[in-house]
Formats: C-alpha cells, structure tokens, sequence
C-alpha cells in the first residue's frame, strides 16, 4: 500500500480561548478525491490556511510528498516553499489579476515558480482548451463571466502541474451549468492521477465528486468515509417529507410510531424509516397534507451530524 501524499496528525488551531481545529487528523492518497464538508465556523477555510502555510497551528503536524527513507515527508511550514512549488490552489475568492488577459494571468503566474516563458507558454494552450476558455486567450477579466473566472483559475492552478490540488469552495456562485462544467474538469484531473483536497457546501457536488469525505463541525471530525459508505451506517434507507396544513401535528401522533426518527424543519416534517409503505398508506388518510418519498442522500446526514439552526459565523 502506498503511502498519502498528503497526511495532517492532530492539527489544532486556537484563538483566544476559542478553540477553531481541535486534534484534526486525515490523509489523502495519491489520485484521490477527499471532500471536507460542515457548516459555516466549523475549521474548513482554516484547516486550509495551515495546510498552505497562511496560518500557523498551534499544535500537530502537516506533511506531504513522502519518498521512502531517502526524502523524507516535506513537513509545513518548514518547507512551505518546497512543497508550494508541487502544489495547485484555488481559493473561495477570485485573484486573478485585471489588468491581464487570460493567457497573461497563466503567463505571469506561471513565473512565480521559476518556470521559464517558453515553458509556460507551451502549455498555455492545453490549460486554456481545459478550461474552455480557448476563445478568450486574450480577453480581460472584465470580458469573462464568473463562470469563466472560476476555469481559469483552475487552469491558473494548474500551471505548475501540481501532484496535489487545494480547493476552497471552487464551485461558489455559480450556475448550474458553470458547475457541472466545473465538475467535469475536476473528474478529468482525478482521472489524470491528480489528489485534491475539496471544500464545498453542495453536497451533492461532494457525493459526485468525492472518494471520501470527512465531515468538521466545531473543528473535530465528526466522521469520516465514502459518500455512500457514510449515508448507509448512518441513515434509514427512506425519508418521507410531509409539508402542509396539519403536517406538525404528526409528530404527536400515532403515524410517529412508523418511522424510525422523525425531525422537525419550519412547517415539513421529515420521517426516517426502514420500510416506507405502512407510513405512506397511514399518510393516505390526510389528503390534504403533500409528502414526498425519496431515499436518504448526503443531506440528510450533513443535518444529522450538524443540526438543522442556521449559522451565522463564517
């Protein structure tokens, strides 16, 4: 078995008395696709920033690129320039530059890792055509949709050709068909033998995109797995979703009695349940109430494991 790429040991973060990353542990193997998901203020963006070398942890270890006996892990932040020049990074927010086209942003990019012009500009064409931007070459930023800008960052990040990729939410704000454009260039690279390291808050982006995932809330692990694996040991096979006129007081009623858990969300009421039938011929009897009969999905355990308040904290 080969060893991670990547591996961080006991991370913690602290500010103040606020503890952010509390003994975080994960790893991720070559070619894999690892998801990091929970709700806002759970350590996403700053597990990032010590993985990059932005933050400094106040405990645990951070290393990549392990090579046998003879090259030892690179350990961050002590290599942090070792291991930025094998990395590829897409933050949440936009910095590509305005005042150069899309192949200049490649070009001037590119030259931050010492790569020489004529290097860069050989594989200039191949990440515009990745990016479907070949036909803005020489377009500003200001000619670009958000759509647009988001490709050619990946593109950006991929100028160096990094064995690891770190995506902070690379997907935000965009449309359904910017997204699956994005998934799409995304599968390819995994495809390609890339690892990536991806924070997002659309879960079924991270059921599609993901071969594990590791769910944070308050800065621990709350657990940890494949997509499928995860909603399986944790989750009933079926929800019924019951919304309307009389839907709250279910929950006081015998109907309770037929599902395995039931939750509570503004006026619906979700019914878990091993077996969907007797639940669903008991709810005939309330032709005014609607329901809705699906499986369980990544959303529901994203919920069960995090709650259903809203946060407010970033």
């Amino acid at each position: 078995m080969r060893p991670p790429l990547f591996e961080v040991s006991n991370l913690t973060k602290r500010y103040g008395g606020n503890t952010v990353v509390n003994q975080l542990s994960f790893s991720i193997a070559p070619g894999e696709c690892l998801g990091v998901i929970g709700p806002n203020g759970a350590g996403k963006t700053t597990t990032i920033r010590m993985c990059l070398g932005l933050t400094t942890p106040d405990a645990g270890r951070i290393s990549y690129f392990p090579n046998g006996a003879a090259a030892p892990a690179l350990q961050m932040p002590r290599d942090a320039l070792a291991i930025k020049e094998r990395l590829g990074v897409v933050s949440q927010f936009d910095s590509l530059d305005p005042d150069f086209s899309c192949a200049e942003n490649l070009l001037v990019f590119g030259r931050y890792f010492g790569l020489k012009d004529a290097v860069i500009k050989a594989r200039i064409p191949k990440l515009l055509e990745f990016a479907s931007l070949t036909h803005k070459a020489n377009a500003k930023l200001s000619e670009l949709s958000g759509g647009m800008k988001r490709r050619l960052s990946l593109a950006r990040a991929l100028v160096n050709d990094p064995q690891l990729l770190l995506l902070d939410e690379p997907t935000t704000g965009l449309d359904p068909q910017a997204r699956h454009l994005m998934w799409e260039r995304l599968q390819r690279l995994v495809q390609q033998g890339k690892s990536i390291l991806l924070t997002t808050h659309f879960m079924d982006e991270a059921e599609r995109l993901c071969d594990r995932l590791l769910v944070l809330d308050h800065g621990q692990k709350m657990t940890e797995g494949a997509p499928r694996d995860l909603i399986a040991h944790n989750l009933e096979p079926d929800v019924v979703e019951v919304y309307g006129e009389g839907a709250l007081a279910l929950t006081d009623s015998p109907i309770k009695a037929l599902a395995a858990r039931t939750e509570v969300s503004g006026e619906t009421v979700f019914f878990y349940t091993d077996a969907a039938k007797p639940l669903l011929a008991a709810l005939s009897d309330y032709p005014q109430l609607r329901t809705l009969h699906r499986p369980a999905n990544l959303e529901d355990l994203f919920l069960k494991l995090t709650g259903r308040q809203i946060r407010e904290d970033a």
